[in-house]
């Protein structure tokens, strides 16, 4: 994306893991073209990309099944007098050659933040609970080579419990990692929830993936209760639309209040998907929308482009 990166015909651009780019970024890319192609790949659409999508602003195709030889993961949220247990089941599967994650929100412990650090909490489970296991530590601010060394140790095998932040989130594929369990789950947004639960159950051996820690917050338990009951990624993502709102159609806000003024999004899926497909029959007929009938069409298609100007 930086300045100096240029293309003789760029004719085609790809964006994996849609979600963790921001729209001044997929713009800045798609302008090294002439109108390049375009596709957006992603488990959790963000709210902004299902709005442009019934707005015509783009094509949607869904893979909705797993692939060969997966089953879903099983979500189950974890109460604090049970915690000690699920640490006890975890070493006990260990021995079976299952290994496990354990997700923490921040690196080091914050004044600002009661929530788990990955740092103090690998200390303390690895030489308390895990202290017979193999355990290792993996954190954005590691050194390149030392997270590769990391995680090339947990694939091969080498490792019983990786202790990680959001960082293993995406790009991660260790088909014996079959134990997900997430501190303080509460403080992650839902598509990060559904990227870190995909991490597990990438085999053919059952998955779990354990929600720690009690929300604060009423919105917080929403995403708990509404990440557990479901596994399919576009429902995931619909609902983090209906709680976070699809954003800016005209501007770069990817979440939050709509700027359309004529339409809720939420409410209104059915007229406005019945509105766009009226809008490319007339458009077919009438490309330049030269009838009579079509002028006060023409004048709103002229406010929508100074709108974009």
């Amino acid at each position: 994306m930086q300045e100096s990166v240029a293309f003789h015909r760029l004719g085609l651009v790809v964006v994996d893991e849609q979600h963790r780019f921001g729209v001044v970024q997929r713009q800045r890319l798609a302008e090294k073209g002439l109108h390049p192609d375009v596709l957006h790949m992603t488990a959790t659409p963000i709210p902004r990309t299902l709005a442009i999508t019934v707005y015509g602003g783009m094509d949607l195709t869904i893979i909705d099944e797993l692939p060969p030889g997966r089953t879903p993961v099983k979500t189950r949220r974890i109460t604090p007098a049970k915690v000690d247990d699920l640490y006890g089941w975890a070493v006990k599967q260990a021995a079976t050659g299952a290994q496990t994650y354990v997700v923490c929100p921040l690196v080091d412990e914050s004044n600002a933040r009661a929530v788990k650090a990955v740092t103090t909490h690998f200390e303390e489970l690895s030489s308390g609970p895990f202290a017979a296991l193999r355990c290792a530590l993996l954190h954005g601010r590691m050194a390149g080579r030392d997270k590769d060394a990391v995680m090339h140790a947990f694939k091969k095998g080498a490792l019983d419990v990786l202790f990680s932040t959001s960082v293993i989130e995406v790009g991660i594929d260790v088909p014996a990692a079959t134990i997900m369990i997430i501190e303080d789950a509460a403080q992650f947004g839902l598509t990060q929830l559904h990227q870190l639960r995909g991490r597990v159950g990438r085999g053919a051996q059952e998955s779990h993936c354990f929600l720690l820690g009690k929300p604060k917050t009423d919105e917080g338990k929403q995403r708990l209760d509404i990440f557990c009951s479901t596994t399919n990624g576009f429902e995931i993502a619909e609902a983090d639309l209906t709680m976070r709102g699809p954003g800016e159609f005209y501007g770069i806000k990817q979440a939050g209040l709509s700027d359309l003024r004529a339409a809720d999004l939420l409410r209104d899926v059915r007229l406005l998907d019945k509105a766009r497909h009226d809008a490319q029959t007339i458009l077919a007929r009438d490309p330049l929308l030269a009838d009579p009938a079509h002028v006060p069409l023409a004048e709103a298609s002229r406010r929508f482009e100074q709108m974009l100007a």
